[in-house]
């Protein structure tokens, strides 16, 4: 068993983006510039927008937090967005998610500018990835391309399976392992609510992808030897021996680890790549736009 070091890769990915953005400066040029906008008080959304801001303080990145009660209406956030597509001093922003269930996350999403949507969620970026163009990647299946290509893990006509089928994680995942590359080019499977003996398909599959949000659903009994684990949930659970609450993976890693030829961590696995990989977005904004 290899473990995929999620947050080694990420801290040689931000290493680059920060040398990258040195010789920007020393040349004259301004800094690339994040923006997140934040809606209520979600403690994991109020986290991880600040774990993103301290990504941008090591990279170098200027960094712009708006923050907004929960009682913001649909109508003023849409304003706030427009300003941020009209924004000539800003390469990338975020609208971090979930929103407040009386918006309709769709119509916001939809109203970023494409070229600004770092977070890869436009329909514009969308229809490109699946076009196989250059776009901006939704930042979690990013970061797991990332790590199979730096381990040079062999994905080319294996079977994978996806377990999820979110737009965030399980569908464009399962569109980027089905394109052709080295690193992909496998043969896809979505699993989700609505699939019937489940196991059958986990028990043949070669690569696991698992973006589903159920604690330690994915057992040492539904997978094969040698499989490839990709674990992309981040469950909080209650931990008795501690008294306190830890995170975990949608995979049983404890059982499965020594099955697996390769298996991420959580958390430690896709979770640090997803927000490094947002910054490689604002860096390809700043290139493509800005300069």
């Amino acid at each position: 068993m290899k473990l995929l070091d999620g947050i080694k890769l990420a801290k040689k990915t931000k290493k680059n983006i920060r040398q990258k953005v040195a010789n920007y400066v020393t040349e004259g040029k301004r800094a690339p510039h994040l923006a997140a906008v934040l809606v209520g008080e979600d403690p994991a959304s109020n986290a991880y927008v600040k774990m993103k801001i301290k990504d941008c303080e090591e990279v170098g990145f200027k960094s712009t937090l708006i923050k907004k009660d929960a009682d913001i209406s649909e109508k003023e956030l849409l304003e706030i967005v427009h300003e941020l597509n009209e924004n000539k001093e800003l390469d990338g922003y975020i609208v971090q998610l979930p929103l407040p269930k009386h918006i309709n996350e769709d119509k916001i999403l939809q109203a970023i500018d494409p070229q600004k949507d770092v977070d890869g969620f436009h329909p514009t970026n969308v229809g490109k990835m699946a076009l196989g163009l250059e776009t901006f990647l939704p930042a979690t299946p990013f970061g797991v391309m990332r790590l199979l290509e730096d381990y040079d893990i062999a994905t080319s006509g294996k079977k994978c399976v996806v377990l999820g089928r979110s737009n965030i994680v399980g569908r464009p995942m399962s569109i980027l392992m089905s394109q052709p590359g080295k690193h992909a080019n496998s043969t896809v499977t979505i699993c989700h609510s609505g699939t019937k003996n489940l196991e059958e398909f986990t028990q043949e599959a070669d690569i696991i992808i698992s973006a589903i949000g159920k604690p330690h659903f994915l057992t040492s009994e539904m997978v094969k030897e040698g499989v490839i684990i990709i674990d992309v949930g981040i469950n909080r659970v209650y931990d008795e021996s501690k008294k306190d609450y830890k995170l975990v993976g949608d995979v049983d890693f404890e059982n499965i680890k020594s099955k697996a030829d390769y298996i991420t961590p959580v958390p430690g696995g896709v979770g640090p790549m997803t927000r490094a990989m947002l910054l490689e977005n604002t860096l390809l904004a700043y290139k493509r736009f800005a300069q």
